[in-house]
């Protein structure tokens, strides 16, 4: 009688664990969609395939640039797609991949044009990839601008001492602490950072300038302290060439380049991960905690850098 209790006790485990393990792949896959579906676009499958005009979405924060310039590379090589706009709706974000996408819009656009048209908001990071297109529609509501760098850190020494922590660091090298809210910053540690950031927001005016110096209506350092301009006020100050929606910047684009049929756009997405066991447990996680909604960020450190 114990041995097959005993039995039957293993059993409903193992029901459980299989049960468990069904959850899972199928909470993998479901969030997998939604993350594919949310981050670049619509849900809705493409209905102008042929479209020699192709769009590609950027959206939310900038965090990474590889599904983007996938995408770019696929635009590329594709011989029916004859021009690529980038759709901006982004705030901007992290200062590299920004720039590895500005990259490949510079590379691809001596091959193939490049426009951007501007969504509800394109600014920093945003701006900055859409500077290096050959000619930028926003709205005329669109938030643009914002040209500079930012970090932020905090000083929570004070409060420290009030609840009586004493955080020590050991390191080794002067900076490697930069940053530390367990101290105030010293003045040769501002100035350094002063002097990192003001050498990234050289490299973002450089590289405006370098599509876009002969359209400018006011100086760069003028139009790069960080401030947000609306879609027309943008246009005064040659931030952006035209004012218009997304379809009007296609129609232009297809009359323009003199494209064969009627107007329309190829949206393209990302493409989707492989479905497999290990792509499962790596994200096992991150899908708990996107169904709790609230995806977990990975470990940054005490400052952030972005534009």
């Amino acid at each position: 009688m114990s041995r097959e209790r005993s039995k039957g006790i293993v059993g409903i485990f193992i029901l459980v664990t299989v049960l468990f393990f069904i959850f899972i792949v199928f909470a993998f896959y479901t969030v997998s969609q939604l993350k594919d579906t949310n981050s670049m676009g619509e849900s809705l499958m493409d209905k102008a395939k042929n479209s020699p005009i192709a769009v590609i979405s950027i959206e939310n924060e900038i965090m990474e640039s590889r599904k983007v310039v996938e995408m770019l590379i696929a635009a590329e090589e594709e011989k029916d797609i004859k021009a690529i706009i980038l759709r901006i709706d982004s705030p901007g974000g992290a200062v590299a991949p920004t720039q590895e996408i500005y990259e490949e819009v510079r590379r691809i656009d001596k091959k193939k044009p490049i426009y951007a048209s501007f969504g509800t908001v394109a600014a920093s990071g945003g701006y900055y990839i859409g500077s290096a297109c050959r000619k930028i529609w926003a709205n005329a509501g669109t938030l643009t601008g914002s040209i500079g760098v930012i970090m932020q850190m905090a000083d929570l020494s004070e409060l420290f001492k009030w609840a009586k922590y004493k955080p020590e660091t050991i390191k080794a090298g002067l900076y490697k602490d930069i940053g530390n809210p367990g101290r105030p910053m010293t003045d040769a540690e501002r100035m350094y950072l002063t002097d990192l950031l003001a050498g990234t927001h050289k490299q973002f005016k450089d590289d405006i300038l370098a599509v876009r110096e002969k359209r400018l209506k006011k100086p760069i350092d003028e139009l790069a302290q960080g401030q947000i301009f609306h879609g027309r006020e943008a246009k005064e100050v040659g931030l952006v060439d035209e004012v218009g929606s997304l379809w009007q910047a296609g129609r232009a684009i297809h009359k323009e380049l003199k494209l064969k049929g009627e107007f329309s756009l190829r949206y393209l997405k990302p493409s989707k991960k492989k479905f497999s066991l290990s792509e499962i447990l790596q994200d096992t996680e991150d899908t708990l905690s996107y169904l709790k909604g609230k995806v977990e960020t990975k470990t940054a450190p005490a400052y952030k850098f972005s534009m």
